[in-house]
């Protein structure tokens, strides 16, 4: 991260569709030391087939009849998870008065994250990466933010 180094006591959101860390940088500009403010994690998500019996429904146009697509329910939970974490995050934003925030999500959750995020998070953002860490231990996310 050369051209936007993440100072003292800046925030780093490092997300995934299911899981978020919100950490805080509690060493120097140059020797990343990354504390763990808040885990917020999505709820289980219980497969297709029990979530939705029922079959997608059917639609007549004149004499044409088709069938409507199915229902993506974890596709719709990623959202309401995406949709919540925007939320936790502006409250924080607010109350903790944040002022850099760095965002590190998968491609895809990085844009469902930002389809949710207030101005008063976006303002507050330095800095946006798509990689995928949510998983790893918080040194080796140090690690990788090190070395961008």
């Amino acid at each position: 991260m050369n051209q936007n180094i993440i100072a003292y006591n800046a925030r780093v959101l490092v997300a995934d569709a299911r899981k978020a860390l919100l950490l805080r940088n509690i060493g120097t500009a140059f020797d990343l030391d990354l504390e763990v403010e808040q885990v917020i994690e999505a709820p289980d998500n219980a497969s297709t087939r029990s979530q939705g019996t029922d079959r997608p429904g059917r639609t007549a146009s004149g004499s044409h009849r088709s069938s409507l697509g199915q229902a993506d329910f974890h596709e719709q939970e990623e959202d309401r998870f995406s949709s919540m974490v925007a939320e936790k995050l502006e409250a924080i934003c607010v109350d903790k008065q944040i002022d850099k925030l760095f965002v590190v999500a998968p491609p895809k959750a990085l844009a469902d994250l930002r389809r949710f995020m207030s101005e008063t998070v976006r303002e507050r953002i330095v800095a946006e990466y798509d990689k995928d860490l949510v998983n790893l231990p918080v040194d080796e996310i140090e690690r990788h933010l090190s070395s961008s």
